[in-house]
């Protein structure tokens, strides 16, 4: 009787902690829309703020949570970015789908606004509110930089591909359909933030996926895929291949000047491709600052790491495992100085532990000579 009374106690309990445990996954699940909207409420002025130079995560994520704003408080947030668009793709997909975002240089919002950070977070530079006293009411973020900010409402999940999977799942929790654009913008975001090595994706990741597939324009996502480019881009392109040094199996490029920032990080994405190497520094001088991208291999170091490593004091960066950027801002006579090129050369050397001390040219120039001869 004892064994049968303790395996009936034993079976009750798991059941109602079964049935509790249940009930507590379907309320979390409902969480994070619901408390996003409970954090808000009250509140007649929004502003979403996303990182500077904003990519397709970041304005898609963004105008997803304008939509659910719209929707849900029936208040028009406003969705604002500094900087500007820089890559080809990013500024066709602006072109097409043309989200409602605002990119500005200074961000002065109206008294009792609640503000959202977007694909960054408070403590890291490079957005409109970096050393501002402006209240932020919630972050939300798949990159984990640090302790989570103190602020009323924190959706921060490294797990996710993408900031844009979350606030796609926020529509999806409250019935809300993004409709052709914004699933266009959304279901593109997801696929820039899986290219090259950072390739993980949730379950989360490929059921919003589906979800988004069934709004989205095909024809305008290969469009935007395949958008057309500058001849100056070819031009910065010619000159970060001459200008491309290999470490053993770390490679380090600096242009000493580019047309435009987005050159940066599509001639990291194309190094990180060649075989035998497992790390890539790029960086160039642009409008007075400095900007570099950082990429590695699946089984090597943390892109984040590195590049917080090698730009230590000098400036600011953070990212994935795989791709992370950074940014030294206001270079003296606003170009890169030889002493500044030889400091980051050698803190990259150490920050992958490389032990050649003198590197070789990715492309020799005789041979680029040689090959226009014959």
């Amino acid at each position: 009787m004892k064994l049968c009374v303790i395996f009936i106690r034993s079976t009750s309990i798991t059941f109602e902690a079964t049935i509790t445990m249940t009930k507590r996954k379907r309320i979390l699940k409902q969480k994070r829309s619901e408390e996003l909207l409970a954090a808000l409420a009250g509140f007649k002025n929004i502003a979403i703020v996303t990182h500077d130079n904003p990519d397709p995560d970041a304005i898609s994520a963004g105008w997803a949570i304008r939509r659910l704003i719209e929707k849900k408080l029936h208040i028009q947030a406003r969705l604002v970015g500094g900087g500007d668009v820089v890559r080809a793709e990013n500024r066709h997909m602006m072109k097409l789908v043309e989200p409602p975002i605002e990119l500005v240089h200074r961000f002065l919002p109206k008294s009792r606004t609640a503000v959202i950070l977007v694909d960054c977070g408070p403590e890291v530079a490079g957005h409109l509110l970096t050393s501002s006293k402006i209240e932020i009411v919630a972050v939300i973020d798949h990159h984990l930089t640090g302790e989570p900010p103190d602020v009323p409402f924190v959706d921060i999940r490294p797990a996710m591909a993408a900031c844009a999977t979350m606030a796609a799942d926020y529509l999806q929790e409250q019935g809300i359909k993004p409709g052709e654009r914004l699933a266009t913008a959304l279901l593109y975001a997801i696929r820039t933030e899986t290219c090259g090595n950072e390739f993980r994706h949730t379950q989360l990741d490929r059921s919003v996926i589906t979800w988004l597939s069934r709004f989205a324009n095909p024809e305008w996502l290969a469009e935007i895929q395949n958008a057309p480019l500058t001849q100056a881009y070819y031009s910065d392109l010619v000159l970060a291949l001459q200008n491309t040094f290999l470490f053993g199996d770390a490679a380090f490029c600096l242009l000493p000047r580019a047309q435009g920032q987005e050159i940066v990080g599509e001639v990291a994405d194309l190094l990180i491709r060649s075989e035998g190497i497992k790390r890539v520094f790029c960086g160039a001088a642009i409008a007075g600052n400095f900007y570099c991208s950082v990429r590695t291999e699946a089984d090597a170091d943390s892109a984040a790491v590195l590049v917080k490593s090698t730009l230590n004091d000098l400036g600011n960066g953070g990212g994935h495992a795989h791709r992370a950027g950074g940014k030294v801002a206001d270079l003296p006579n606003r170009r890169i100085s030889a002493a500044l090129a030889a400091d980051l050369k050698k803190r990259w050397i150490a920050a992958c532990g490389v032990l050649a001390e003198h590197g070789t040219r990715l492309i020799c120039r005789d041979e680029i000579v040689d090959t226009l001869m014959d």
